[in-house]
């Protein structure tokens, strides 16, 4: 993996697990807010965060009406991103940002990976932590599928600094930065969606979530 010009080699004990542990997330389209961001207090001085937080409330209590579809807009999603990440991440990470697709997702973020393992009270050896020291710009590509009260998330791409990161040295930021936020995340495995959840569906405009309709048994 290339950073500010070097090279990074995983250390062996990295290296003999070549196949990604499938990682879970607890909301399936709020996944990729992953790769970017548990729930935290709301400022309700933000109406649109405020707003994604009572719907996602709502569909976790199992409270949404039978058929109903409630939709979240990039803005509103933004909006709610920038509240609750830094109750994840405290400190190495700013400015996230999500844009929607027909089925994708793409994030953003300035992450300083340092800061981040610093934040978490987890030590990092002198070479290494020169070579991630420093804010970069991370962004990941998904794609979202889902159907019958499951999901599935790909990581497609991503990149830091504009480098694309692949094989071993995603296990490592999987592994490093990701899983000790979120340890029972999933990629590249269906999960179960909350109890009342049929499928989300996401478009550039929005992303639906679709709640089960009532069953008529004939």
């Amino acid at each position: 993996m290339i950073l500010a010009g070097f090279e990074i080699r995983i250390d062996d004990e990295h290296k003999h697990n070549e196949r990604r542990e499938p990682i879970s997330w607890n909301l399936g389209w709020s996944v990729l807010i992953l790769v970017l961001a548990g729930a935290m207090a709301l400022s309700a001085a933000d109406p649109l965060a405020a707003g994604v937080q009572r719907r996602l409330d709502l569909i976790e209590s199992g409270k949404a009406k039978r058929g109903q579809v409630l939709h979240f807009t990039p803005a509103e999603l933004n909006a709610w991103v920038r509240v609750k990440a830094p109750g994840i991440v405290h400190q190495g990470f700013r400015d996230p940002r999500l844009q929607l697709g027909n089925g994708t997702a793409h994030a953003s973020a300035l992450v300083d990976f340092l800061k981040v393992r610093q934040a978490k009270g987890v030590a990092t050896n002198w070479l290494v932590a020169k070579l991630i020291q420093g804010e970069k710009l991370v962004t990941a590509d998904a794609s979202i599928q889902s159907a019958h009260g499951r999901a599935t998330v790909h990581l497609i791409r991503v990149a830091i600094g504009g480098v694309a990161v692949t094989g071993a040295p995603l296990d490592f930021l999987v592994q490093n930065f990701l899983l000790p936020f979120y340890p029972d995340a999933k990629i590249d495995a269906p999960f179960e969606l909350a109890d009342d959840v049929d499928r989300i569906v996401v478009t550039p405009a929005a992303a639906f979530v679709y709640i089960k309709p009532v069953y008529n048994p004939r």
